[in-house]
């Protein structure tokens, strides 16, 4: 048995710092969406509404992004027609959740692997900005798409992006790197 734990060590020792990161900032996530009454919206979902009605009114887009009165959601009007919501999902957070797990089990310095989950946190919120922008406007120009972009290709954007950061950090600054 000894020596199968020496052999998957660094597996053993990946496995374990992933899901303990996981499940600790799931935990923290959780609490901090429990502080909010259930007919509420979030902080981070209802930041993310604003910036993408920012981006979408510095493209001249008619936009309105609004909370739900009674729901926990931000209602998304464009040139007039409802078109969406943006609901607790849409936020990013569990993707960005798994990006920090993931850096962290493959950790480098405290520097670099501090430094560049900083930067990738920011990189997938932006991302996620323009991802909800863009599926805005192309669920109000092709409704007939609304299942595919929304459930398929979206999410793809997403998680391919967090994916090709991993392989850059393995790569270039993980402790495996060499």
């Amino acid at each position: 048995m000894k020596k199968y734990l020496v052999q998957f060590k660094p597996f053993l020792i990946f496995v374990s710092i992933f899901f303990l990161t996981y499940i600790v900032l799931t935990l923290i996530y959780k609490f901090y969406l429990n502080s909010y009454q259930a007919e509420d919206l979030d902080g981070v979902t209802m930041m993310c509404g604003r910036n993408s009605e920012q981006l979408l009114k510095l493209l001249n887009y008619d936009i309105i992004i609004q909370k739900s009165s009674q729901n926990p959601w931000q209602e998304i009007i464009l040139n007039g027609k409802y078109i969406a919501r943006i609901t607790e999902g849409c936020n990013a957070v569990s993707v960005m959740i798994l990006f920090v797990s993931f850096v962290a089990a493959f950790s480098a310095s405290f520097k670099k692997t501090f430094l560049f989950i900083i930067l990738g946190l920011l990189s997938i919120y932006v991302l996620n900005v323009i991802r909800i922008s863009l599926l805005i406007v192309l669920v109000y120009n092709f409704p007939q798409y609304t299942q595919f972009l929304h459930g398929t290709f979206f999410p793809l954007m997403i998680y391919g992006y967090v994916f090709i950061l991993w392989i850059f950090w393995i790569n270039r600054f993980s402790k495996y790197a060499k």
